[in-house]
């Protein structure tokens, strides 16, 4: 059971979803556009939540190997790892399963919680729903991948369950540009604010400092999700 932990309310929450080597790294097999732009603005607001302490819920999309159709993110490949600045030391993972049971002071115990799904939607997860469904904030905010896909369903489903939703819009990655164009209409006309992250932590001198080679990828040729956002 988790809901007595529940009760607490929360100013706000980190959902970073997606953000794995197959869709951020040059070498991945299901990358989003303008990576490296992106990767910048989900270091800040990671950096943002280790500094004030922001809960931190990361869901992972993990294939099993040989299933027959999904060719990213297999689980015990490189690929499907989280981005090295995307994990906190003090977490706890889970892998995807059909049950609901959660540790009842899990957000009390750790600051990230990974959890595993073998979908695009997060909520066809029972675990992942009813931690999204109970757990209370004021705003939910989301990073990742992909606009199109796994972002839009969570957004919409949170929406759905009465929650308040802040979109990232400059560090959330798309593979098709016009799908994800229509997400974020889609997004926002349901409810959802579409924000940049100097929005959410302020203006930033951040380049590429500390940052690994393999972090450092070429831009692809696509519009920034910023620039969509407000067409």
């Amino acid at each position: 059971m988790i809901r007595q932990l529940m009760k607490a309310r929360r100013k706000q929450v980190l959902i970073d979803i997606n953000t794995q080597k197959d869709f951020f790294l040059d070498e991945g097999k299901a990358r989003v556009g303008n990576r490296r732009r992106i990767l910048i603005h989900i270091r800040r607001v990671m950096a943002l939540a280790r500094a004030k302490k922001i809960p931190v819920i990361s869901i992972s999309e993990v294939h099993p190997e040989n299933n027959g159709g999904w060719d990213y993110c297999i689980d015990g490949t490189d690929g499907s790892q989280k981005i090295r600045y995307t994990v906190l030391s003090n977490r706890a993972s889970f892998a995807a399963d059909t049950n609901t049971d959660l540790p009842v002071d899990l957000l009390r115990r750790y600051r990230q919680i990974i959890l595993h799904k073998r979908c695009m939607d997060p909520f066809d997860e029972p675990r992942i729903d009813r931690l999204l469904s109970e757990i209370r904030a004021n705003e939910f905010v989301l990073i990742g991948a992909c606009v199109e896909g796994a972002i839009e369903a969570t957004a919409l489903g949170l929406l759905q369950r009465g929650k308040r939703v802040s979109v990232v819009v400059d560090a959330i990655g798309a593979q098709d540009k016009q799908k994800a164009k229509h997400s974020l209409r889609k997004i926002a006309a349901k409810g959802a604010r579409l924000i940049e992250t100097r929005k959410l932590a302020g203006t930033s001198h951040l380049k590429s400092v500390g940052m690994l080679k393999t972090d450092l990828i070429e831009d692809d040729a696509h519009t920034d999700m910023a620039d969509i956002a407000v067409e």
